[in-house]
């Protein structure tokens, strides 16, 4: 009886290692998606050499190449995008449910961090942060929640690449307090620890700029 109970422990790691391992995009089973019918434009993409549109509340843009503007990528569990910022412009807090990003400075000087999720005996969640320039790198590991910030007097770019052809994006704030229908005043207020006024403003602002 034993040797069957360490048998069955033992498939029980495994399967829970194999289900961490393939956490994110499967690998694929072929070269690519459906070899027979791309052509090589489905391979292509252009414009990641023009800024983004930062004339916005954040100061900030992202021109995403993922799945859905480069067919390509499909199956292949990659994708890119292009971050521009205005002078002091913000990516707000946000996460990537299926990927880990890897974030290279190209031109100016950005103040970077993600936080860790929520710790044993309630140690709170500790912040990694970094001012980054020029030909700086920094990882942010999947799922966790992180920012970036111009720091600098002029724009700032940078470019992040990332490990899933679909990464998809939750920003905090617009999840929390932008959300159609609103989240329950009464649960913001006491989550948040705020006045029911204070999450009024709140919600106002973040449906408004939705």
């Amino acid at each position: 009886m034993a040797a069957y109970t360490r048998f069955f422990a033992y498939l029980t790691v495994v399967f829970v290692a194999f289900s961490v391992a393939y956490a994110t995009d499967p690998t694929q089973l072929q070269d690519f998606c459906n070899p027979m019918a791309v052509t090589a434009d489905d391979f292509f993409a252009n414009g990641l050499d023009k800024s983004g549109d930062t004339n916005n509340r954040l100061g900030s843009a992202v021109t995403p190449v993922a799945a859905a503007q480069l067919p390509g990528l499909n199956t292949l569990g990659i994708s890119i995008a292009r971050l521009d910022f205005a002078p002091y412009g913000l990516i707000a807090p946000h996460l990537h449910p299926r990927a880990t990003e890897v974030f290279t400075v190209l031109e100016g000087t950005i103040y970077v961090g993600f936080v860790t999720s929520n710790q044993p005996d309630n140690r709170p969640n500790k912040l990694f942060a970094k001012v980054l320039k020029k030909g700086d790198v920094f990882v942010f590991p999947q799922g966790l929640i992180h920012f970036q910030l111009n720091v600098g007097k002029t724009p700032a770019f940078a470019i992040s690449a990332l490990s899933s052809q679909n990464p998809g994006v939750v920003t905090v704030g617009n999840a929390v307090f932008g959300s159609q229908p609103p989240i329950s005043i009464d649960v913001l207020a006491k989550a948040f620890q705020l006045d029911a006024n204070v999450v009024k403003l709140l919600q106002s602002k973040f449906c408004a700029s939705a």
